[in-house]
């Protein structure tokens, strides 16, 4: 309820957006402080859906919290559902949204751009808008296949040295998977499916039905092999301290040379819950440590044999921490191990931080009418007095009747997208369209449909009266004229931080001027384009 009023100052009772006293002190409620808490509702981040559609069709998707963010019943998938209909049914033009989500406490858009080739919002259609330091798609696209495509066997060799954890981990869920996993894309997406899996309680049925290969992979050997190996590990396992375990990797090497390689990782992967003699059983469970399955033999009971039915798989808690691990030294910029060659290292360091440099996806609804009784165009808006320097608007949608006895006329159009401007912006609150070009001198009583057809593009003139408020709204950022002129080919603000040259007064990111994001501003600070003209 806290989004939806504000308390009084004087008393603390609730106050409607509409009060302009407060009913119980009657307290006069300030504008400006009315409005100042308009704007904090803007800057919550705690709404589990907040999203702004403006009157011109075109919105904002600021926040969406599902289970990660605290929602006990709505997952982020169920309110983008719910989001995507909504905008649907408004007959919404374009929707833009910053991805800045963050999921198993990663970067979510650099997890879902390898695995999936697209923000998470792209499932719903939201499409590269710009990004960053003057990151264009193409370069966005060659960033997500050059991360996604990089194989794993390079990572995996270690000639007579010992395996390293990352070694580890890697075999250990090449192992556990069913298929190859070759590339980075096949690892990360393998993790997030279990994860999935063991979320939803259903590791164990779901694997089976996902995964066609043990099947395949027993079509190659008769259960009597199976069964002739695995009986061959039990007794090992009953040569061993029943106290102790035994990891896989030991049981393949004692087992190395009696069947395939093949073979023994499929008995080892079912070997868990498997029947010995003397009413024992084999149990079977995860090291968190060594990330390596282990081995013994206990009494059979129904608690240890539910035990090692499910224990073939890690927990979901392991899972995420194997998932963290691997994403902060595989893809995280800023804790990347020492990737061998260093031109590999650079190459998956600069694709990963064009990724997370890409916050910024659009949806374009594309809106299409079908009524046949009205005209519908699509109208651009130049003024008088333009200067070069104003940015193009987006045109907006004229709608008009066409029907026999009110047929619409141009002074119609001319009124209608005076009043479409006017809604839309603050600075053309005293516009008034006075022509429609491209047509030559033409009288406002001619109809519109003999002259422009029933759908189209058409482009007017238009004058405002007032010139304090076209100057004072003419540009987001406020009437200072400042100039944005980066290394990296950014010309305009896009959201990263950024400092002006003390000399040129001309902007540039911090970033590309070699200050970290983590370091303060200087307190003077000279651009190299004027440091170079000074020492020349």
């Amino acid at each position: 309820m806290d989004g939806y009023y504000k308390s009084c100052s004087s008393c603390g009772n609730p106050l409607q957006f509409s009060d302009s006293r407060c009913k119980w002190c009657n307290q006069l409620i300030a504008t400006d402080d009315f409005e100042d808490w308009v704007y904090s509702q803007f800057e919550d981040n705690t709404h589990m859906l907040h999203g702004v559609v403006h009157s011109n069709g075109y919105g904002h998707l600021l926040t969406v919290n599902g289970r990660e963010g605290g929602s006990n019943v709505l997952s982020g998938s169920d309110i983008m559902n719910f989001w995507d209909r909504l905008c649907a049914a408004l007959s919404v033009r374009k929707v833009s949204v910053m991805d800045v989500s963050k999921k198993y406490g990663m970067e979510y858009r650099l997890l879902h751009a390898i695995t999936k080739g697209s923000s998470w919002y792209g499932n719903w259609g939201y499409e590269f808008g710009f990004g960053s330091y003057g990151l264009t798609v193409d370069a966005y696209k060659r960033a997500e296949h050059a991360l996604s495509s990089m194989p794993l066997s390079p990572l995996l060799y270690q000639g007579r040295k010992p395996q390293t954890r990352l070694q580890k981990i890697i075999t250990f869920y090449q192992t556990l998977s069913g298929s190859e996993l070759l590339t980075l894309k096949d690892l990360f997406s393998f993790l997030l499916r279990l994860i999935h899996e063991s979320h939803k309680k259903l590791i164990t049925k779901t694997s089976k039905k996902s995964n066609p290969s043990p099947s395949n992979v027993l079509c190659a050997w008769t259960r009597n092999d199976v069964e002739r190996v695995q009986q061959a590990m039990i007794k090992v396992l009953m040569a061993a301290d029943q106290s102790s375990w035994v990891t896989r990797r030991t049981l393949k090497g004692v087992m190395c040379k009696t069947a395939s390689l093949e073979l023994l990782d499929y008995c080892l992967k079912h070997l868990g819950g498997k029947l010995a003699a003397n009413g024992m059983v084999v149990e079977a469970q995860c090291n968190p440590t060594s990330s390596d399955f282990e081995f013994r033999l206990q009494p059979l009971n129904f608690t240890s044999c539910q035990s090692s039915l499910h224990c073939n798989f890690p927990s979901e808690e392991h899972l995420k921490g194997d998932l963290k691990y691997l994403f902060d030294v595989l893809l995280n910029p800023k804790s990347m191990m020492d990737y061998r060659p260093q031109a590999t290292r650079d190459c998956v360091i600069d694709s990963a931080t064009k990724l997370l440099d890409c916050k910024h996806f659009v949806k374009d609804y594309k809106p299409h009418a079908d009524d046949t009784s009205t005209i519908y165009l699509w109208c651009h808006l130049e003024l008088a007095d333009q200067s070069k320097d104003d940015p193009i608007l987006p045109p907006e949608l004229i709608v008009l009747p066409l029907n026999a006895t009110v047929a619409a006329t141009v002074a119609d159009l001319k009124n209608e997208a005076t009043k479409a401007f006017e809604e839309v912006y603050a600075m053309f609150k005293r516009l008034q369209v006075e022509d429609l070009l491209g047509y030559g001198p033409i009288e406002d009583n001619i109809t519109l449909k003999l002259l422009v057809g029933t759908s189209g593009l058409v482009k007017v003139r238009g004058r405002c009266a007032g010139k304090y408020g076209l100057n004072r709204f003419r540009r987001e950022r406020g009437t200072e004229n400042w100039t944005v002129d980066c290394t990296c080919g950014t010309k305009d603000d896009d959201g990263e931080r950024m400092l002006a040259c003390d000399d040129c007064s001309v902007w540039q990111h911090t970033r590309c001027a070699g200050i970290d994001n983590s370091d303060a501003i200087p307190a003077k600070f000279i651009c190299k384009k004027c440091s170079n003209s000074f020492n020349s």
